[in-house]
């Protein structure tokens, strides 16, 4: 049996098996990786083995907005340490996905050492940030209560939300989920009151909230 099982969740197949490359090379037999092309894929793994060791999840994942994926993992599965990866290397995406709770933040630049390193370092119970990470993020207000309200979301409660984001009618979201209209009308009532929101607009807005990148401070 593998002594640790790291989900690797990341719609570009070439860097999935980049990342499965390195950690199969860095810890031999030691690891069992599982791989998800889209948040809904994450949480169908996660909802069949909650006990994961490690997430590495790519900040851009169909089905998430920003940082909502990483939110949404944190208060479900508070347990598992993830670290985010991107190609984005603005110090201030650094900085944003530790004050949302990320264990790590992995450049796709990085070089194979680097990322074997950092998945360690985590493993182990520590946290991996970039070198040049070193201020603090002012995170909004407006991003604070976004991530507090996500974060008591149900799994299928973000599937949701997200679809009104996307212009979707309840009829077109029941469609999709293959449910009935009153089961998504009930969830939106639900996700509005959890969000403390009232209409679909301002919910799209705070969803928003969880993208935009913030100041620094020195």
């Amino acid at each position: 049996m593998a002594a640790y099982e790291i989900l690797i969740a990341d719609d570009h197949p070439l860097f999935r098996s980049a990342l499965h490359q390195a950690l199969t090379l860095g810890l031999g037999q030691d690891v069992r990786l599982v791989e998800a092309a889209s948040i809904a894929e994450l949480e169908q793994r996660l909802g069949e083995n909650p006990a994961w060791d490690l997430v590495l999840l790519d900040l851009n994942m169909p089905g998430a907005y920003g940082f909502s994926g990483l939110v949404l993992l944190r208060g479900q599965y508070p347990q598992i340490p993830v670290v985010m990866v991107s190609a984005q290397e603005d110090v201030a995406v650094f900085a944003r996905a530790r004050e949302f709770g990320a264990s790590g933040f992995i450049p796709k630049s990085s070089a194979l050492e680097v990322i074997q390193a950092a998945v360690r370092a985590v493993l182990d119970g520590d946290t991996w940030w970039p070198p040049q990470l070193q201020a603090n993020a002012e995170v909004s207000a407006e991003a604070k209560a976004a991530s507090a309200g996500l974060s008591s979301l149900t799994p299928q409660q973000f599937r949701v939300l997200t679809m009104v984001c996307d212009g979707l009618l309840n009829k077109q979201i029941a469609y999709e989920l293959g449910v009935s209209e009153a089961t998504i009308k009930a969830h939106v009532t639900a996700i509005f009151r959890k969000l403390g929101v009232r209409t679909r607009t301002q919910a799209a807005l705070l969803l928003q909230q969880l993208e935009s990148i913030p100041s620094l401070s020195a």
